[in-house]
């Protein structure tokens, strides 16, 4: 059987996005296949702030987690698999969960996962730094085409 741990995952984040609170998880940066900067991992592990605002292309699943988020002014590709993610929390309230190591089992199909090394984006599109709903240009017209 696999390993629930991404399904728990994927439930406390949407329900930490559903409320309006900022997601954040707790990685073990010391893990095989977590690439993340890593001069910004204190004691082996990094607090991630995953909401939607933060990052982009963010992508859940039981294969591991992917996303893209800027540090430090520079962009980067984030991944790790699931196993990696010791908590995930509210940062406003610090609702949410820990997982044990029983929860964090790896199951032998994630171990041999062909996830590839990933290094600093040069050629990547901006991250928008506010989600600014666009404003129409005037009111709309029709025409009648016959």
């Amino acid at each position: 059987m696999t390993s629930n741990q991404p399904y728990m995952l994927r439930a406390f984040y949407d329900w930490i996005v559903d409320n309006d609170l900022t997601p954040h998880l707790v990685v073990d940066a010391s893990l095989p296949n977590v690439f993340v900067p890593m001069q910004f991992v204190q004691d082996g592990q990094i607090v991630l702030n995953v909401s939607p605002s933060a990052c982009v292309n963010f992508a859940l699943s039981p294969d591991g987690i992917f996303f893209q988020a800027r540090f430090g002014g520079k962009p980067y590709e984030i991944s790790m698999p699931c196993h990696a993610v010791l908590a995930i929390y509210a940062r406003e309230n610090g609702a949410g969960t820990v997982f044990t190591p029983e929860d964090r089992e790896i199951d032998e199909s994630a171990q041999e996962s062909p996830l590839e090394a990933v290094t600093d984006t040069q050629e990547h599109e901006p991250v928008p730094e506010t989600d600014k709903p666009v404003k129409p240009k005037g009111k709309p017209t029709l025409t009648v085409v016959k």
